[in-house]
């Protein structure tokens, strides 16, 4: 049972919901304004949020049709008949209310300003697969990610700990925004035909996989492209071109087995998409932490 709900959250993904978090505190760190407690609540309440979407998206994926016991895709709890649909209900509710008492402590640090902000989280949670008109069935679960794994969760980890926003923490929350939909693209390359048949018009069920392959390979480029002013005047060029190149190299070389692979041997990649995602943020992240300690 645990390791049930265990794969339900999708531990995979969560990288999706880390890594904006950590790039936002390193870059905080660097400015010198990083404050630990924020940085510590931003991460937790991101984390337990996508958790509880992840949750709701088993929930209402199975309710709506779009998934079953024969998916190709990793095994649903609900679909599969793991967990009852009553119970992944409760579970998504319960942990979407400690996200909530998480982020309310935020509120200490930057003000109540900040509560319309979670709450707006909180919906979208819920919103991207629930409801009369969800998000991932219409064509906007693309954008829906960039806004909150992205502009959401980088710029306002920032602003908790600086109290105010700033231009290149805005090009770097752009970056993880599009570094971000990769992972939701190679979910969906994967699922198109059942997703289809569901009639879950998503961006790949809309254009085609020709069109994701490529916007998959494009997000990588244009993202390593927004964070690069970020890193070059702080380091030597070598230095600084180190998780440029790296990330790169395995962007590249998981975008030639996307076109490779078919149905359940593209599960490895939703894992591998989200390890590159991480290792480039740790990556940068180490660039300017190491700067400023040795400013």
């Amino acid at each position: 049972m645990n390791k049930s709900w265990i794969s339900a959250a999708r531990p995979r993904t969560l990288p999706a919901s880390a890594s904006p978090v950590i790039a936002a505190s390193a870059y905080a760190f660097y400015a010198g304004t990083f404050r630990w407690a924020p940085a510590l609540l931003c991460l937790l309440f991101a984390l337990l949020a996508q958790i509880a979407s992840n949750l709701a998206n088993d929930y209402f994926d199975y309710v709506k049709g779009s998934d079953t016991a024969q998916r190709v895709g990793p095994r649903r709890a609900v679909a599969s008949g793991d967990i009852s649909p009553r119970a992944m209900l409760v579970a998504t509710f319960v942990v979407l209310g400690v996200a909530c008492l998480v982020g309310l402590g935020l509120v200490f640090f930057a003000g109540w300003q900040l509560i319309p902000v979670g709450l707006v989280i909180a919906l979208f949670a819920l919103a991207y697969t629930a409801g009369p008109y969800p998000l991932a069935y219409h064509g906007l679960g693309d954008a829906t990610v960039f806004l909150f794994f992205g502009l959401i969760a980088v710029n306002f980890t920032y602003y908790v700990q600086a109290l105010h926003f700033d231009m290149m923490v805005l090009l770097i929350s752009i970056a993880m925004g599009l570094l971000s939909i990769n992972i939701l693209l190679v979910n969906n390359y994967r699922d198109m035909e059942e997703d289809a048949a569901a009639h879950k018009h998503t961006t790949v069920v809309l254009f085609g996989r020709p069109f994701a392959r490529w916007w998959y390979l494009v997000n990588g480029f244009v993202a390593v492209g927004l964070v690069l002013p970020s890193l070059l005047p702080l380091a030597p060029y070598y230095e600084a071109l180190v998780p440029v190149v790296l990330y790169l190299f395995l962007h590249v070389k998981t975008w030639v087995e996307m076109g490779r692979r078919k149905g359940v041997a593209l599960n490895p990649l939703l894992g591998g998409t989200a390890r590159n995602l991480l290792l480039f943020t740790l990556l940068v992240s180490l660039v300017w932490i190491c700067k400023r300690v040795w400013l």
